[in-house]
């Protein structure tokens, strides 16, 4: 049978920097934006990301878009 899959929802995972670890390097932290459409424009995606760490004072890292599919099996006819 073949499989389908079904784009759900995505997640965008902002990595940043705050402060420093133990270890002297950077300690790295990061936020998670829920429920964002699986067919948003990434460049899109990423500016907004690269807006909203521009009000703060910690520099932003890393944006990571993950994505969730459902596979689903193909109806016979």
């Amino acid at each position: 049978m073949p499989i389908i899959d079904k784009p759900l929802t995505s997640t965008l995972v902002l990595k940043y920097e705050d402060g420093v670890a133990p270890a002297g390097g950077p300690q790295i932290k990061q936020k998670s934006l829920n429920y964002v459409r699986p067919d948003a424009d990434h460049e899109a995606l990423h500016e907004v990301a690269a807006a909203l760490f521009s009000l703060s004072e910690n520099p932003l890292n890393a944006v990571i878009l993950r994505d969730s599919t459902e596979l689903v099996e193909e109806p016979e006819e």
